[in-house]
């Protein structure tokens, strides 16, 4: 193990008298510890002298360095105490120094809060940064909260933030790095893993943060992975929370002001000495510390003040620093860059303890556990800790109050506390049974109502386990880690039979996830004019959890503007936070009556994000859907969807919608693939049945959308049907633009050739699309419906096809959205593939038929049922009986001239009736133009052929009934009777007019 090599000169230290005076005692005591380890002055001894100079050196400097370590209890506590003895005038915190406005906020919250810092238009930073965040979690255990306390309700007291701004926090990031890491305070941003998985917990509380960079004060982990590994090995602990609790915050409780800022300073020394030598983690810290000493020196210059009347609190990590500029005599001459052209906004938004642990790597229930520890901390040492005035959810301290001393005289030297503190055997604490018990006791009530079977067996277990754990581990008290360990190995058996674990229901126990809440007076204009609006609902949307809200606007009108309120809260907010159980918002529909789902409390910080947005939810909605549409990558799809959205929820004017569809036009024009065609069909039919419903005419950007998507799909037509990259479903969406838009587009202008010629030149040779092209030819009328029957036949008919019929079908499935009139054509084709396939066949790609129905055409799939039950049976008996449309025998077309010979033989039968209904003998030779009249009684008629011959017109009428069509004998000499050439060639016509006549 070697030092990390330093990066800048150490800064003045005082005279080697003075330090060998302070420390001689230890520095022998090192020298010996590193001759005995490893056989003679080496690299560590220069590391362990190097530790001694950098507390030293920290300790010696004339503006008192308070290290700290973030959301450690015995951090706050040495803070209360030092602040009520030293009364400094100025607090330097190590915070964001642009966050200082919001800092006098934390009064109307209730603590855990994130102090963020946001931007979501950048100036200066990559788009796909966007957007920025950064956040400052503070919790009421924590060194920095009793230091803001103090100066914000002290009179006369300053409190100045020294660390880079969030802006310099993101020109810093390399973006190589995760958000902690860049951000160069969150243990995760050490370059080592996180302490172990967060405990089960809703994503609502693991993500109140977000993405943001975690901001924290006190970075206090070894960056050295073998270092840690070895501590918790030899600590016999399981992760870095739990040494830390064991070996440093009991130790330091109840140590003194000289102790603890000795100590604090040593393990900072040696985590920075032993970190590895990432250059840009180095500089990063580096310039932080450069940056936050030159804030200060420029502090005291321009005020005046006294560096003994001020107090630096900072991290650890950052007191024991090796740059030039360290201290107030230090002699760099740092240059801080100015920030970026980006506007930030700040604000309060809601944290936790579980979103503490998840974003800066802890120990799930570690932060809860050091709250636990602060109350215990506050009653054993009756420390008053400092509060701000009306703090919301603060609890009154039972704790004693102290006098408060007065600023006393200047302190003596510090004296060297590290040496008693390194060699005495470490105090322990006396086993309290009385604790213990009731832990066991409430751990085994808690995993009874979540559904384990213990008992009181069970408390007895966990209480002997806790304290055999407790002894191995060398601890005479089981610690609150012991305990839950002993809870998860007696309780805890094969499964877990409710929504928590053990372990997650000590963490409950140990004090919880205590989710924080911004006041009403904190939050941005937008989240206050949100409240205010909802008020008609009187909900108590600011508490957590859900709130159910009836809303009926035919009995109250007033609440339709809380429908429009929360409709756009639904559209803005993440799933969750407004939830409708009945009703629906849809274009050119509106509920009378609605049932919401409400957990604005619990989203609070989504809420307050949007105030970052805008004044309104109005605004920050038409600014979404201007950016969306405006995006590099956005497409008519997604144009079009930003439309409806603005009819949606901002109807009342079309200025946007117009503005936004005519956007929608230029990209549809830009555009070279098919991609998003199903989603511009399904949305431009949605628009148009909503204008043709609403408005008198319809709007000028939708007729030339029509026109010019008419025009483009043409275009696009042949080379999409020989796409690979093309699918079947968007080929058919372009079919069905055209097809379903065709009535609109012609009567604007566009010509059906252009159509048709896209559809001649079309050539695909996937099987899908083949059938999606038969499909067009068929609703263009250059391809029968016999033909594509006969067509599918074929495919039946031919072995080599039938592997790839399912595709075909696939295809006839998909051809619905254009030709809906063919869903007969697709039942009868599936039929036909059931019926004449024999098993060994159709089996094998009777998957494949599935699969590719239900991936490429399942919203079709109701349609297709639909005429299936309209063509089959619906009953199981009549299934046997039942012959299918398309197999029943066609009706056999009778020639007319059988017709006619069967009407003769009728006559003949009927001969007889003649004389006695003359008169409708007489009406039936008025209509054949027969005027010769009734022949003498006994008289024989007149041939057939004289008849003919009398009668020409008759005869052609006559002719066409029967279907002759030869004509009229040339003119001539007769060779025979007059019409006897007709009657050769067309005997059975001649017979039967005969007979017809004359009834013989």
């Amino acid at each position: 193990m070697s030092a990390a090599p330093e990066s800048a000169p150490v800064v003045r230290e005082g005279t080697s008298a003075a330090r060998e005076s302070t420390f001689a005692g230890l520095r022998g005591q090192l020298h010996e510890a590193a001759a005995a380890f490893a056989g003679g002055p080496d690299a560590l001894e220069g590391i362990l002298l190097g530790m001694v100079d950098d507390v030293d050196r920290a300790v010696r400097e004339p503006l008192e360095i308070f290290p700290v370590c973030h959301h450690s209890p015995a951090s706050a506590l040495a803070m209360a105490r030092r602040l009520r003895e030293k009364r400094p005038k100025v607090v330097y915190l190590e915070l964001c120094e642009d966050m200082a406005p919001l800092l006098t906020e934390l009064r109307n919250c209730r603590l855990p809060v994130a102090v963020q810092a946001f931007a979501s238009e950048m100036d200066g930073f990559p788009p796909e940064w966007a957007p920025l965040s950064v956040v400052a979690p503070i919790t009421e255990a924590s060194a920095e909260y009793q230091a803001i306390a103090y100066a914000l309700d002290t009179p006369d007291v300053e409190l100045v933030l020294v660390d880079r701004s969030s802006d310099h926090v993101f020109q810093w990031d390399s973006r190589g790095r995760s958000a902690p890491e860049a951000a160069g305070d969150g243990p995760d941003g050490n370059g080592t893993t996180a302490d172990a998985t967060a405990a089960d917990e809703d994503a609502t509380e693991t993500a109140l943060h977000g993405e943001a960079v975690g901001v924290e004060i006190g970075d206090l982990r070894p960056r050295f992975a073998e270092l840690e590994e070895h501590l918790l090995r030899h600590g016999k602990v399981r992760h870095w929370s739990e040494w830390w609790h064991q070996y440093v915050e009991l130790p330091l409780g109840d140590g003194d002001h000289d102790t603890y800022r000795q100590v604090m300073f040593l393990i900072g020394s040696l985590f920075r000495r032993l970190a590895p030598g990432d250059p840009s983690r180095v500089r990063v810290d580096e310039d932080r510390e450069r940056y936050m000493w030159t804030r200060m020196r420029e502090h005291l210059a321009a005020t005046g003040t006294d560096p003994e009347d001020c107090l630096y609190v900072c991290g650890a990590f950052h007191a024991a620093s090796r740059v030039e500029e360290f201290g107030v005599a230090g002699s760099g001459a740092y240059e801080i860059s100015p920030r970026s052209a980006t506007v930030w906004q700040h604000g309060l938004i809601p944290s936790s303890h579980a979103a503490i642990e998840a974003q800066f790597g802890l120990a799930a229930g570690s932060v809860s556990i050091a709250a636990t520890e602060w109350a215990k901390s506050l009653r054993r040492t009756r420390v008053r800790p400092y509060r701000l005035a009306g703090q919301d959810g603060a609890r009154r301290s039972r704790a004693k109050q102290t006098a408060v001393p007065a600023a006393g005289p200047e302190q003596p030297a510090a004296t060297d506390r590290l040496s008693g503190f390194l060699g005495r055997t470490p105090a322990l604490d006396p086993l309290d049974e009385a604790e213990l018990l009731g832990w066991c006791v409430d751990i085994v009530s808690a995993a009874r109502r979540a559904g384990y079977l213990a008992s009181t067996a069970d408390a007895i277990a966990v209480f002997e386990t806790s304290i055999l754990l407790a002894g191995m581990r060398d601890r005479a008290r089981p610690t609150p880690y012991d305990f839950q360990d002993a809870a998860v190995t007696c309780i805890e058996k094969d499964a877990v039979p409710g929504r928590r674990d053990v372990r997650r229901l000590v963490e409950i126990m140990m004090g919880g996830d205590r989710v924080g809440r911004v006041g009403y007076d904190s939050l941005p204009p937008l989240a206050r004019d949100v409240h205010d609006r909802l008020e008609p609902l009187g909900l108590k949307l600011q508490q957590r959890g859900v709130r159910r809200a009836l809303l009926d606007m035919a009995s109250r009108p007033e609440l339709r503007d809380c429908s429009d309120v929360l409709w756009m809260l639904r559209r803005l907010l993440p799933r969750g936070a407004a939830r409708t159980v009945m009703g629906e918002r849809a274009l050119g529909e509106r509920s009378i009556q609605e049932s919401w789902d409400l957990a604005l409390g619990t989203h609070q910080r989504a809420l307050i994000e949007l105030g970052y947005e805008g004044v309104s939810i109005e605004q920050v909605l038409e600014q979404r859907l201007r950016r969306a549409a405006h995006a590099p990558r956005a497409t008519a799809a997604t144009v079009l969807e930003a439309v409806e959205d603005a009819a949606l929820y901002l109807g009342g004017g079309r200025r946007l919608a117009d503005e936004l569809g005519t956007r929608a036009l230029a990209v549809l024009a830009s555009e070279r693939s098919v991609d998003g065609a199903p989603e511009v069909l399904r949305r431009v039919r949605r628009l148009l049945a909503h204008y043709r419903t609403s408005e008198p005419v319809l709007p000028p950007w939708i007729e030339s959308f029509v026109k010019a998507g008419y025009a483009h799909y043409c275009t696009l037509l042949p080379t999409a049907f020989t796409d690979e990259d093309a699918t079947t479903g968007q080929v058919a969406a372009m079919l069905g633009f055209l097809f379903g838009m065709e009535g609109l587009a012609l009567s604007l202008g566009c010509d059906r050739a252009q159509l048709e010629l896209a559809v001649a030149q079309s050539h695909p040779g996937d099987p899908s699309k083949t059938a999606l092209l038969w499909a067009a030819q068929v609703q263009l009328g250059t391809l029968s419906r016999e033909e594509l029957r006969a067509r599918c036949a074929e495919l039946l008919a031919n072995p080599l096809v039938v592997p790839a019929y399912p595709r075909y079908l696939s295809g006839f499935v998909h051809a619905l959205e254009p030709v809906p009139g063919l869903a007969d054509v697709v039942v009868e084709a599936v039929s036909n593939a059931f019926g004449r396939l024999p098993d060994a066949v159709l089996l094998p790609w009777l998957p494949t038929l599935i699969g590719t129905l239900r991936a490429g055409a399942a919203d079709l799939a109701p349609l297709l049922v639909r005429e299936a039950g309209r063509i089959f049976p619906a009953r199981l008996a009549a299934l046997d009986a039942w012959v299918p449309p398309w197999r029943a025998p066609a009706p056999v077309p009778v020639r007319r001239a059988a017709r006619a010979a069967g009407q003769a033989a009728d006559v003949r039968r009927g001969a007889a009736l003649a004389p006695a209904h003359p008169a409708a003998f007489d009406a039936l030779a008025d209509l054949l133009g027969c005027t010769e009249g009734w022949a003498p009684a006994g008289a024989v008629g007149p041939a057939g052929a004289a008849l003919l011959t009398a009668h020409p017109a008759t005869c052609d009428a006559v002719a066409d009934l029967l279907g002759c069509t030869e004509g009229w004998a040339p003119a001539g000499p007769p060779a025979a009777p007059a019409g006897a050439a007709l009657t050769v060639r067309h005997p059975g016509s001649a017979t039967a007019l005969e007979a017809l006549l004359a009834g013989g």
